[in-house]
Protein backbone atom coordinates (compact mmCIF):
# COMPACT_ATOMS: atom_id res chain seq x y z
CA UNK A 1 0.00 0.00 0.00
CA UNK A 2 2.44 2.32 0.90
CA UNK A 3 4.59 1.88 -2.36
CA UNK A 4 1.26 1.93 -4.17
CA UNK A 5 1.38 5.44 -2.85
CA UNK A 6 4.62 6.21 -3.45
CA UNK A 7 4.55 5.49 -7.03
CA UNK A 8 1.35 7.23 -7.72
CA UNK A 9 3.06 9.91 -5.81
CA UNK A 10 6.19 9.96 -8.16
CA UNK A 11 4.19 10.03 -11.33
CA UNK A 12 1.96 13.20 -10.22
CA UNK A 13 5.73 14.75 -9.16
CA UNK A 14 7.25 13.91 -13.20
CA UNK A 15 4.23 14.78 -14.92
CA UNK A 16 3.95 18.14 -12.49
CA UNK A 17 7.44 18.83 -13.89
CA UNK A 18 7.16 17.50 -17.25
CA UNK A 19 4.25 20.22 -17.74
CA UNK A 20 6.10 23.03 -16.24
CA UNK A 21 9.37 22.09 -18.10
CA UNK A 22 7.94 22.36 -21.43
CA UNK A 23 8.67 25.71 -23.05
CA UNK A 24 7.15 28.41 -25.16
CA UNK A 25 8.16 31.87 -26.30
CA UNK A 26 7.24 35.25 -25.46
CA UNK A 27 8.93 37.58 -27.83
CA UNK A 28 8.57 41.39 -27.22
CA UNK A 29 8.98 42.63 -30.89
CA UNK A 30 9.78 46.85 -30.77
CA UNK A 31 8.30 48.43 -34.55
CA UNK A 32 7.89 51.83 -35.70
CA UNK A 33 4.61 51.56 -37.78
CA UNK A 34 4.67 47.71 -38.09
CA UNK A 35 8.49 47.57 -39.38
CA UNK A 36 10.80 45.98 -37.41
CA UNK A 37 12.94 48.59 -35.38
CA UNK A 38 16.49 48.80 -36.81
CA UNK A 39 19.26 50.97 -35.46
CA UNK A 40 21.13 53.52 -37.81
CA UNK A 41 17.45 53.67 -39.95
CA UNK A 42 15.57 56.95 -40.42
CA UNK A 43 11.52 56.60 -39.90
CA UNK A 44 9.03 58.55 -41.46
CA UNK A 45 6.90 59.86 -38.19
CA UNK A 46 4.83 62.65 -40.19
CA UNK A 47 5.13 64.59 -42.97
CA UNK A 48 7.45 66.78 -41.26
CA UNK A 49 9.03 64.48 -39.24
CA UNK A 50 11.79 61.85 -39.85
CA UNK A 51 13.53 59.68 -36.84
CA UNK A 52 16.22 57.83 -35.95
CA UNK A 53 16.09 55.33 -32.96
CA UNK A 54 19.54 54.92 -31.38
CA UNK A 55 18.92 53.07 -28.23
CA UNK A 56 15.38 51.46 -26.69
CA UNK A 57 15.09 49.44 -23.35
CA UNK A 58 12.74 49.03 -20.81
CA UNK A 59 12.44 46.59 -17.70
CA UNK A 60 9.80 43.96 -18.17
CA UNK A 61 9.03 42.45 -14.21
CA UNK A 62 6.07 40.25 -12.40
CA UNK A 63 5.40 38.19 -15.60
CA UNK A 64 2.01 36.60 -14.92
CA UNK A 65 -0.15 34.11 -17.16
CA UNK A 66 -4.12 33.93 -15.97
CA UNK A 67 -6.87 31.98 -17.09
CA UNK A 68 -9.51 34.67 -16.85
CA UNK A 69 -9.57 36.47 -13.38
CA UNK A 70 -7.53 33.84 -12.22
CA UNK A 71 -3.69 33.14 -12.18
CA UNK A 72 -2.19 30.26 -13.56
CA UNK A 73 1.68 31.05 -13.34
CA UNK A 74 3.58 33.56 -11.76
CA UNK A 75 7.69 34.37 -13.08
CA UNK A 76 9.82 34.26 -9.52
CA UNK A 77 12.28 36.88 -9.85
CA UNK A 78 11.10 38.21 -12.75
CA UNK A 79 12.87 40.91 -13.75
CA UNK A 80 14.15 41.51 -17.71
CA UNK A 81 15.79 44.38 -19.64
CA UNK A 82 14.88 44.15 -22.81
CA UNK A 83 16.73 45.62 -25.41
CA UNK A 84 15.30 46.51 -29.08
CA UNK A 85 18.90 45.86 -30.64
CA UNK A 86 19.81 42.89 -28.72
CA UNK A 87 17.81 39.58 -30.06
CA UNK A 88 18.73 37.80 -26.81
CA UNK A 89 17.00 40.04 -25.03
CA UNK A 90 13.82 40.32 -26.49
CA UNK A 91 12.72 36.35 -26.31
CA UNK A 92 11.19 34.97 -23.25
CA UNK A 93 10.26 32.00 -22.28
CA UNK A 94 6.76 30.83 -20.34
CA UNK A 95 5.27 26.93 -19.61
CA UNK A 96 3.41 25.25 -22.11
CA UNK A 97 0.48 23.09 -21.38
CA UNK A 98 -1.11 25.85 -19.37
CA UNK A 99 -4.26 27.33 -20.76
CA UNK A 100 -4.44 30.97 -20.42
CA UNK A 101 -6.40 33.82 -21.92
CA UNK A 102 -4.53 36.95 -20.80
CA UNK A 103 -0.54 38.00 -20.02
CA UNK A 104 -0.02 40.51 -17.14
CA UNK A 105 3.32 42.27 -16.71
CA UNK A 106 4.96 45.84 -15.28
CA UNK A 107 6.57 47.63 -17.53
CA UNK A 108 9.62 48.88 -14.66
CA UNK A 109 10.52 48.15 -11.38
CA UNK A 110 8.34 48.13 -8.11
CA UNK A 111 9.32 50.26 -4.97
CA UNK A 112 10.30 47.37 -2.94
CA UNK A 113 13.32 46.48 -5.45
CA UNK A 114 14.30 49.91 -6.01
CA UNK A 115 14.44 50.77 -1.99
CA UNK A 116 16.41 47.53 -1.95
CA UNK A 117 19.63 48.90 -3.79
CA UNK A 118 21.60 48.33 -6.74
CA UNK A 119 21.58 44.64 -7.73
CA UNK A 120 22.82 41.99 -9.64
CA UNK A 121 21.85 40.50 -13.35
CA UNK A 122 19.45 42.58 -15.44
CA UNK A 123 19.22 44.65 -12.56
CA UNK A 124 23.01 45.58 -12.36
CA UNK A 125 23.76 49.31 -12.66
CA UNK A 126 26.40 48.42 -15.71
CA UNK A 127 23.17 47.94 -17.64
CA UNK A 128 22.81 51.81 -17.70
CA UNK A 129 19.45 51.49 -16.39
CA UNK A 130 19.78 53.34 -12.90
CA UNK A 131 20.30 56.13 -11.34
CA UNK A 132 20.83 56.45 -7.97
CA UNK A 133 19.60 55.61 -4.70
CA UNK A 134 17.17 58.23 -4.59
CA UNK A 135 16.13 58.19 -8.10
CA UNK A 136 16.13 54.27 -8.54
CA UNK A 137 15.47 52.43 -11.74
CA UNK A 138 14.97 53.84 -15.41
CA UNK A 139 11.97 51.92 -16.24
CA UNK A 140 11.99 53.03 -19.80
CA UNK A 141 14.77 54.47 -22.05
CA UNK A 142 14.66 56.25 -25.88
CA UNK A 143 17.08 58.08 -27.07
CA UNK A 144 17.09 58.88 -30.76
CA UNK A 145 17.13 62.65 -33.06
CA UNK A 146 14.72 63.99 -34.88
CA UNK A 147 14.81 67.11 -37.26
CA UNK A 148 11.79 68.69 -35.01
CA UNK A 149 14.97 69.21 -31.98
CA UNK A 150 16.00 72.14 -31.47
CA UNK A 151 18.92 70.21 -29.61
CA UNK A 152 22.67 69.18 -30.31
CA UNK A 153 22.52 66.87 -32.85
CA UNK A 154 18.59 67.03 -32.82
CA UNK A 155 18.92 64.79 -30.20
CA UNK A 156 15.92 63.61 -28.07
CA UNK A 157 16.41 61.36 -24.64
CA UNK A 158 13.66 59.86 -22.35
CA UNK A 159 14.48 58.29 -19.58
CA UNK A 160 11.16 57.42 -17.66
CA UNK A 161 11.56 56.15 -13.99
CA UNK A 162 10.76 56.91 -10.52
CA UNK A 163 8.75 55.07 -7.76
CA UNK A 164 7.91 57.29 -5.19
CA UNK A 165 4.77 59.23 -5.04
CA UNK A 166 3.66 61.10 -6.59
CA UNK A 167 5.90 59.97 -9.78
CA UNK A 168 5.54 56.38 -9.47
CA UNK A 169 6.10 55.52 -13.06
CA UNK A 170 5.55 51.47 -12.73
CA UNK A 171 2.65 50.68 -15.26
CA UNK A 172 0.60 47.31 -15.35
CA UNK A 173 -0.11 45.89 -18.86
CA UNK A 174 -2.54 43.25 -19.29
CA UNK A 175 -2.65 41.81 -22.94
CA UNK A 176 -5.56 39.45 -23.99
CA UNK A 177 -4.65 36.57 -26.47
CA UNK A 178 -6.34 34.02 -28.29
CA UNK A 179 -3.59 31.20 -28.68
CA UNK A 180 -0.94 30.42 -26.05
CA UNK A 181 2.11 28.91 -28.51
CA UNK A 182 5.00 31.28 -29.51
CA UNK A 183 3.08 34.72 -28.47
CA UNK A 184 4.50 37.84 -30.29
CA UNK A 185 4.09 41.10 -28.22
CA UNK A 186 4.53 43.85 -30.64
CA UNK A 187 5.60 47.38 -29.44
CA UNK A 188 5.04 50.22 -31.66
CA UNK A 189 7.43 53.02 -30.67
CA UNK A 190 5.57 55.40 -33.09
CA UNK A 191 2.48 55.23 -31.48
CA UNK A 192 4.48 56.91 -28.62
CA UNK A 193 6.51 59.86 -30.16
CA UNK A 194 3.10 60.67 -32.11
CA UNK A 195 1.94 62.04 -28.53
CA UNK A 196 4.95 63.89 -27.84
CA UNK A 197 5.72 67.33 -29.37
CA UNK A 198 9.46 66.95 -29.95
CA UNK A 199 9.80 70.24 -30.87
CA UNK A 200 8.55 71.81 -27.45
CA UNK A 201 9.45 68.08 -25.38
CA UNK A 202 12.62 66.40 -26.00
CA UNK A 203 13.97 65.44 -22.78
CA UNK A 204 12.60 63.85 -19.67
CA UNK A 205 15.92 62.61 -17.37
CA UNK A 206 14.08 62.40 -13.77
CA UNK A 207 11.50 61.24 -12.08
CA UNK A 208 8.49 64.39 -12.78
CA UNK A 209 4.57 64.77 -13.36
CA UNK A 210 5.84 64.77 -17.67
CA UNK A 211 7.33 61.30 -16.92
CA UNK A 212 4.29 59.76 -15.29
CA UNK A 213 2.54 61.13 -18.24
CA UNK A 214 4.34 59.61 -20.96
CA UNK A 215 4.74 56.42 -18.71
CA UNK A 216 0.92 55.97 -19.56
CA UNK A 217 0.86 55.83 -22.92
CA UNK A 218 3.37 52.90 -23.07
CA UNK A 219 0.37 50.37 -22.41
CA UNK A 220 -1.48 51.35 -25.62
CA UNK A 221 1.66 50.74 -28.03
CA UNK A 222 0.94 47.06 -27.19
CA UNK A 223 -0.52 44.64 -30.27
CA UNK A 224 -1.14 40.67 -30.60
CA UNK A 225 0.39 38.38 -33.38
CA UNK A 226 1.30 34.74 -33.39
CA UNK A 227 4.14 32.84 -34.88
Amino acid sequence: MVMRKFIWMFCVLVTHNFLFSQQDKLVFHPTFFNQTLKPEVYYKLNAKDSIQITSFKFYVSQLELLNGRETVWKEQSSFHLIDAFDEKTIVLSVPSNITFTKIKFQIGIDSLTNVSGAMGGDLDPTKGMYWTWQSGYINFKLEGNSNLCKTRHNEFQFHLGGYQQPFNCLQTVFVQVKSKANVTLNMDVAKLLLYIQLSELNHIMSPSKEAVELSGKITETFSVSYE
